[in-house]
This record gives structure tokens, sequence and C-alpha cells, in this order.
């Protein structure tokens, strides 16, 4: 399949480890002109050195708790280089616990990180995507819209209110060529799932490898992911083949999430 890729521009956010990286890699390999975004100067660097080199690769260091600094750099970005045909909004997950024992200022973090950020970056790049008349945003989010997930009282909440808010904006944009979707990993190999693992095991008094293996058994193909399968899903719904699918929740999850 020809996904028409190439010479597009994509901003990655979240791009130094885990999922983000791995699409960084995956739309690069397809022939986008990668943007990395992340608060890690020299660990972008070593994601920058990792991609194809006959690209126009570059990377923007912004923290994502402030949200109008990332939008300020991501601007200068813009005016000096280019705008963008892709959006990956992906950021690192809140801090599991128990809902009733959450702190405001963790929802309120947890809001700015995700739904803040997402908004002004969408702001931010659209408007270079209607004078294109193509554009992407994927919102890697969690099979919690579906599904709350236990022990992650603060994820479930925001994580729904930014599946809400993408659904919004996909009919909003939708007439420009423009499409918004949401990719909902399962358990994926990831720092943030190694962290819930080690969480869900001392609170049952029980193994790391113990609780990897019951959590492997809640999937049907009875293992985790790796980031590059989230990664092409992702890379499909940047692309010409996936400009019929708008505003949708896509699990990539081995079957785990219950619902339809």
């Amino acid at each position: 399949m020809n996904l028409n890729l190439n010479n597009k521009n994509a901003l990655v956010c979240g791009s130094t480890q885990g999922i983000g990286k791995a699409t960084a890699i995956a739309l690069a390999q397809e022939g986008v002109n990668v943007t990395l975004v992340a608060r890690n100067r020299d660990k972008l660097k070593a994601v920058l050195e990792a991609l194809p080199k006959h690209r126009n690769h570059s990377f923007i260091v912004a923290d994502f708790s402030d949200p109008r600094d990332l939008q300020e750099k991501v601007i200068k970005f813009i005016d000096r280089n280019h705008g963008f045909h892709i959006l990956v909004n992906n950021t690192g997950g809140p801090k599991s616990g128990h809902i009733l024992t959450a702190s405001l200022e963790e929802f309120e973090n947890a809001f700015i990180q995700h739904l803040k950020c997402n908004h002004v970056l969408a702001q931010t790049t659209i408007p270079f995507m209607k004078e294109e008349g193509f554009g992407r945003i994927i919102n890697v989010i969690s099979t919690s819209v579906k599904e709350p997930i236990p022990g992650l009282g603060v994820s479930n909440t925001i994580r729904g209110a930014v599946g809400n808010w993408s659904k919004t904006l996909s009919s909003e944009v939708a007439s420009f060529g423009i499409t918004v979707n949401n990719v909902l990993p399962g358990f994926t190999e990831t720092e943030r799932l190694s962290e819930i693992i080690e969480i869900k095991a001392k609170n049952a008094d029980t193994s790391v490898e113990e609780m990897s293996k019951i959590m492997k058994g809640h999937t049907p193909v009875n293992r985790f992911a790796k980031p590059e399968e989230m990664a092409s899903v992702i890379t499909f719904l940047a692309s010409e083949a996936a400009s019929y699918v708008n505003g949708i929740n896509v699990p990539v999850d081995g079957g785990r999430t219950k619902s339809l």
C-alpha cells in the first residue's frame, strides 16, 4: 500500500522514547520530514540521529507544563521553516492512583499537559493544513476512553476530556481535508507500563514478573505490545489511505477492551 506520505511534514510530541519515538521513526521511514518535540535536548539529538538522513528532520525543545511557551516555540519554528501536515499529540500519562486521593494539582497538571497543549498545537498547525487541503491530527490517549482503568483516576478523567475534545474538533475541520482521530494503546512496553506494573505488584504483594504474567493474561493475544505496533497504526491514520477515517477511537490493545 502506498501511503503517499513522501515530503509531508510532521510534528511528533513526546518523541524521545516509547510510542512517540517509534512513531517518529515510522513516519520518517515513509518519507516524512519529522520535527521532534520534547523537553530533553540530549535525548532529542539522539533520536534525531536515528532518523533517516536523507530528509529534513529537526527538533523543538519544549516543556508541556507550559502551553503558551510550547505554542510560541512552534509558531517560531513554523515562521522560520515550514508548517505541518501531521500533528501527533503524545504526552506521558498522569501519576497513577485512586481518584479519591488525587490532589487538585494532579488534575490541573494533567489538564494542562494533555488537553491544553493538544489544543494550542491544533490551533497553531491547522491554518497550514487548511491551506494545503490536507491535515492529520492523531492523539495518543488510552483505552480508558472506552473503559476506565482501576488505579488511574486522574488519567481516566483527563483522557476522557481529550477524547471529547478530539471528537468535537473532528467535525469542525473535516471539510478542509483534515481528520482527527485517537489511538488508544493497550499494554505497551514503555517506561509508563513498567511503572504501573511495579505499583500493581507492590499493592498485590507479588513480584513484577508475576504481575506482568497476570496482566498479559488479561489480553487475548497474551503479550504486551511493542511501541512500533502503535506507530504503524498512527502512520496509517496519518496517510492519504485513511482519508475517510475521522473522529474515531482506535483501540490497539490486542483485544483487551471488551466494549465495541
